[in-house]
């Protein structure tokens, strides 16, 4: 059934989202709100935290795709890790170079690519994210992850451009193409898969293992966690609870009113920007965004350095401004030397301001704030971090001349002070055999 675009219906109503904008600010705000340091994960899963799937939500645009279910909220964190664009601190999600990067370029060039890094990922297994079935963490259970994944990217690159599928079309049509993204690695291992109870709700009994069930559950985790997530797919969805029956006639069945929080997802269609992801296109063009989709508030830059926004800003606007200036009031923000600087420390450039002001100020940016980012931007790479070094001790100041005149030893340290010498990590093997051969062993 093709449906027909509307806006959000009564609880159990049909909702059909179109997701290709709101990825592409979500990325930025995600982005900006990691630059926080506000976002915790496992260290030994990676998973984020549950205050972090809280603080994601909050800021998504348009929220997550149910307000009692962390999809895109659990997926943005899985995402930037798998992407490259964060890694782990301390228990804490921070921006790496690339994800700092990603902050000054346009979203959609790095959509595409966090597509790909995840179809290539080990980082998670989303068939772990349906957890009414149990049993998955004995040994030799499932197959791995990756190998499915890929059959599910396939799926995206049989789709018409445009074109609405249902869910269960997409099932008829991946199962005739051979694309079946086996969970199970045995007809034993499927015994040990169950419902409420290990042993009468196992899903080894004949008829209580569908394609529907496990490969089918499988492929909406996919889909609809990621895929949608990254604004490749429109969707069309319900409620999950009562929205398939596949698994009803399965013992302990009846105690549960949805198999996977998935299960609503019930149509889709790739969209300009997955249909390049996935290699169909060569080029992409962000579309016109729809009127409603335009932020109302704007803001106004002042001489005084003040940024005004009295009709208010989309959070991803104002995580950029919290990073980059001090709030005098709710919507009311200023620039100072201090806060700029506080920003640049923590990894913000100061071309993520002024792409910003360019494009959200209602008027040209007053030349004393211009004035400002280049005073400002003056400090900047004055002072720059050349990471770890070893500090070679000599015991007199003779043995230092002597290993810095040696032509060996010369290009491998740094001369600081009298007795001292630099050695990056590198470089200190090099440098411990050249001292062993001019017969001075590093103790």
């Amino acid at each position: 059934m093709i449906p027909v675009e509307q806006q959000q219906e009564p609880t159990g109503a049909p909702r059909v989202r179109r997701t290709e904008h709101e990825a592409q600010v979500n990325l930025l705000t995600v982005l900006r709100l990691c630059m926080t340091q506000k976002l915790r994960c496992s260290e030994k899963t990676r998973r984020p935290s549950t205050a972090t799937v809280s603080a994601v939500a909050d800021v998504l645009d348009g929220g997550d795709f149910y307000p009692d279910e962390a999809i895109a909220a659990f997926a943005w964190p899985m995402l930037l890790q798998a992407g490259g664009l964060a890694q782990l601190t301390g228990g804490r999600l921070v921006l790496t170079t690339r994800g700092r990067a990603a902050l000054t370029r346009p979203p959609h060039l790095t959509l595409p690519q966090l597509w790909q890094r995840w179809l290539n990922s080990s980082l998670l297994d989303e068939f772990s994210r349906v957890e009414e079935i149990k049993g998955q963490r004995s040994a030799n259970v499932l197959t791995a992850a990756k190998p499915r994944r890929k059959l599910v990217g396939q799926a995206l690159v049989g789709l018409t451009p445009g074109e609405w599928m249902s869910i269960d079309g997409l099932f008829t049509d991946m199962r005739a193409a051979g694309l079946d993204p086996v969970v199970h690695r045995s007809e034993r291992a499927l015994w040990k898969l169950y419902l409420e109870d290990p042993q009468y709700g196992s899903l080894g009994y004949d008829g209580h293992h569908g394609w529907s069930l496990l490969q089918g559950r499988y492929t909406l985790a996919v889909l609809f966690e990621y895929a949608a997530t990254l604004g490749l797919i429109d969707i069309e969805y319900v409620p999950p609870a009562g929205a398939r029956d596949d698994y009803r006639d399965n013992w302990g069945g009846d105690y549960l009113d949805h198999l996977s929080r998935y299960d609503g997802l019930s149509a889709l269609r790739l969209n300009p920007l997955g249909a390049h992801a996935v290699g169909l296109t060569g080029d992409y063009a962000p579309a016109q965004l729809p009127a409603s989709a335009v932020p109302t508030g704007r803001v106004t830059v002042l001489a005084n350095f003040d940024i005004v926004a009295l009709d208010g800003l989309p959070s991803a606007d104002t995580l950029l401004l919290d990073a980059f200036s001090d709030r005098k009031a709710d919507r009311v923000w200023t620039l100072t030397t201090a806060s700029l600087l506080h920003a640049l420390d923590r990894g913000h450039t100061l071309d993520e301001l002024r792409g910003y002001l360019d494009q959200a100020a209602s008027h040209p940016v007053p030349q004393t704030v211009t004035t400002l980012l280049d005073d400002t931007g003056r400090r900047t790479g004055r002072l720059r971090d050349a990471g770890q070094t070893h500090l070679i001790e000599c015991a007199d100041e003779t043995l230092a001349a002597l290993i810095i005149s040696d032509r060996r030893l010369r290009v491998l340290c740094t001369r600081i002070g009298e007795r001292h010498l630099a050695v990056s990590p590198d470089r200190l093997p090099a440098f411990r055999k050249a001292a062993l051969a001019l017969g001075y062993p590093l103790a």
